[in-house]
C-alpha cells in the first residue's frame, strides 16, 4: 500500500501541529508535507541572534506558519510552544557523529534533556508526541535487515543519546499513557540536506570540479531513504494508533556501500575524479556502524507507509538541487 495524499488530509487537515527543529532539512521538508495535508504549523527553531529562518523563510508570510524560536532545553519555552496543540514532531536533536566525540555533554543536554522537556510538555497538554530516532541506535547489525526488535547499540556518543531519549519518550507512554510514537530513520537524503553528510558532500566536491573525492571508510553500506518519504513516513505514523508505544523503522529495505555509491555519483555527474580514502574521516576503532540494512514491514504494516522514491531519482533530484545553488565557498564546505 502506498501511502496517498488524503491519508494525511483526513488526520491532519484543520490541525496545529508543532515541529521542533522544524527549520532543519527533514523538519523543512515535513512543514511542507503537513501544509499540503492542510494543518497549521508552529515551527520552533533554534534561536539565532542574526534572525536567519533558513528554509522556512519562504513560509514568514503564510498565515498558516507561525514561527518561534528557542531552545528544547529549556522547558519554558518548551511548554509555551507546545500548549494548544494536538501532535508534536520532536526533531529538535544535536546530530553528527563525529563531534559527539568532541563534546558528548552538549549532545546529552539536547538530545535527552530536551526530549525530556518535549515529552513532559505533552503529558500535560494532552499532545501526541512524535519522536525522531536514527538507524545509528542499532550499531552495526547483527543480522540483517534490521527490524525494530535488533539489540540497541551505543557506538557513539550520539547514538547513545538518542537511544536514551528514544527510551525516555517511550517511557511517557508506558507510564503516563501519554500518545507517544517514535520514528527511526534509515539515512535521509535529498535537498537542503548538509553538505557534510555523504552524499551531498560527494556532489559539493564533483560541482567543484575536484579531482579526488576524498572519503571515509568505503565498505560500510547504508539504507538511502529520500527526504520526502521520510516525511511522509512521519505523517503515517503520526496518524496511526497502531503505532502508538511503538519505533518503527523508516527505511527503503535496500542496501549500498559508500564506495560503490561515490562511484554511481562520478558516473552520474560525468566526473573522471578518483575516490581517495581520508584517515581524518575514519571513526576511531570500535564506533564504525558497517552494515544498515533497514526492515520496513512494520511500517507498511500499522501506518500503511512504503517509500515511493528509488535512489538513482533521488540522487539525480539531489544533483539538480545542488546545481540550482550559488556555488559559494560556505556552501560546499565538507
Amino acid at each position: 500500500m502506498t501511502v496517498s495524499a488524503p491519508h494525511f488530509i483526513d488526520h491532519y487537515s484543520g490541525s496545529t501541529v508543532l515541529l521542533t527543529g522544524a527549520e532543519g532539512f527533514i523538519g523543512s521538508t515535513l512543514v511542507d508535507e503537513l501544509l499540503a495535508a492542510g494543518a497549521s504549523v508552529r515551527a520552533l527553531c533554534h534561536y539565532k541572534p542574526y534572525a536567519e529562518a533558513g528554509y522556512l523563510a519562504r513560509h514568514r508570510d503564510n498565515p498558516r506558519v507561525r514561527m518561534l524560536v528557542g531552545d528544547v532545553r529549556d522547558p519554558q519555552v518548551v511548554d509555551t510552544a507546545v500548549d494548544g496543540v494536538s501532535t508534536v514532531f520532536h526533531l529538535a536533536a544535536l546530530v553528527g557523529i563525529p563531534y559527539s566525540y568532541e563534546a558528548p555533554d552538549s549532545y546529552v543536554q539536547t538530545n535527552v534533556v530536551g526530549t525530556h522537556h518535549v515529552a513532559a510538555a505533552c503529558r500535560r497538554h494532552g499532545a501526541r508526541l512524535v519522536h525522531t530516532s536514527t538507524s545509528e541506535v542499532y550499531g552495526s547489525a547483527r543480522s540483517v535487515p534490521i527490524g525494530e526488535d535488533h539489540v540497541l547499540q551505543p557506538q557513539s556518543p550520539y547514538s547513545a543519546s538518542k537511544i536514551a531519549a528514544d527510551a525516555l519518550a517511550l517511557s511517557y507512554w508506558h507510564s503516563f499513557e501519554t500518545p507517544v510514537a517514535v520514528c527511526r530513520p534509515f539515512n535521509t537524503y535529498g535537498p537542503r540536506q548538509s553538505p557534510r553528510a555523504v552524499i551531498p558532500a560527494i556532489l559539493t566536491q564533483l560541482r567543484a570540479g575536484a579531482e579526488e573525492i576524498r572519503l571515509g571508510a568505503l565498505t560500510t553500506t547504508r539504507d538511502f531513504t529520500y527526504s520526502t518519504d521520510t516525511a511522509r513516513g512521519f505523517l503515517a505514523v503520526g496518524a496511526s494508533d497502531a503505532a502508538l508505544g511503538r519505533a518503527v523503522n523508516l527505511g527503503t529495505g535496500r542496501e549500498i556501500a559508500i564506495g560503490p555509491l561515490a562511484e554511481k555519483l562520478i558516473e552520474m555527474t560525468g566526473s573522471d575524479a578518483r575516490i581517495v580514502v581520508d584517515e581524518t574521516r575514519l571513526r576511531p576503532e570500535g564506533s564504525e556502524v558497517d552494515r544498515l540494512l533497514s526492515d520496513n514491514r512494520l511500517a507498511q504494516r500499522i501506518a500503511g507507509w512504503q517509500p515511493e522514491v528509488g535512489l538513482e531519482e533521488g540522487l539525480e533530484r539531489t544533483w539538480r538541487w545542488i546545481l540550482s545553488k550559488p556555488p559559494t565557498a560556505s556552501a560546499y564546505a565538507v
